[in-house]
């Protein structure tokens, strides 16, 4: 059996991390895992909007009172126990959620990185969230200060790759390519 490519994909917000992941989907039927997909579940199931301050409000309680590395746990044991030749980790935040993922053989950090002003249009225009289409410009850039987002810089030193995503899709995607080649 063929080694696994394991991308751990960490990024400020809008940077590309969730571009990257569905071109390998799409391209190369890669899985992928995100981060942010157990607390949309659980904001689903509860009724409650899908806002970025409601995602990162269940993430502190969460971890709070579960561990740091709750999320970390759940999301490695998918990954080992995901048969898929290429395997994408999205939305990496903190150093916790690497910590059982650097334990598995082929897995790579890979930073992607963006303009702050590149980022803000993409992040108003994707809607994504509960209230991205009305967020102002500095109120974009204080999320970066909020817990969930706070220690991004800090992994985002530990990575072993990076991609630029300032340029075109195209760009993008041939920098995906060279990754897992």
């Amino acid at each position: 059996m063929a080694k696994k490519i394991i991308l751990g994909l960490v990024g400020p917000i809008a940077s590309g991390k969730g571009t990257i992941a569905a071109y390998l989907e799409q391209k190369h039927s890669a899985s992928t895992y995100r981060f942010s997909s157990i607390m949309r579940d659980l904001l689903i199931r509860l009724h409650l909007p899908l806002s970025r301050e409601n995602l990162q409000d269940i993430s502190t309680i969460l971890r709070t009172r579960f561990g740091e590395d709750l999320f970390a746990k759940i999301i490695a044991e998918n990954v080992i126990r995901d048969s898929n030749k290429i395997i994408s980790v999205d939305g990496i935040r903190r150093l916790a959620d690497i910590k059982y993922l650097d334990r598995i053989e082929n897995f790579r950090l890979v930073r992607v990185a963006a303009e702050p002003r590149i980022r803000y249009q993409r992040l108003i225009k994707r809607t994504e969230n509960t209230g991205d289409a009305q967020k102002t410009y500095e109120a974009f850039l204080s999320d970066h200060n909020r817990e969930a987002d706070a220690e991004i810089p800090i992994v985002e030193q530990r990575a072993q790759a990076e991609i630029n995503n300032n340029g075109t899709f195209a760009e993008l995607y041939e920098q995906a390519e060279k990754l897992i080649s």
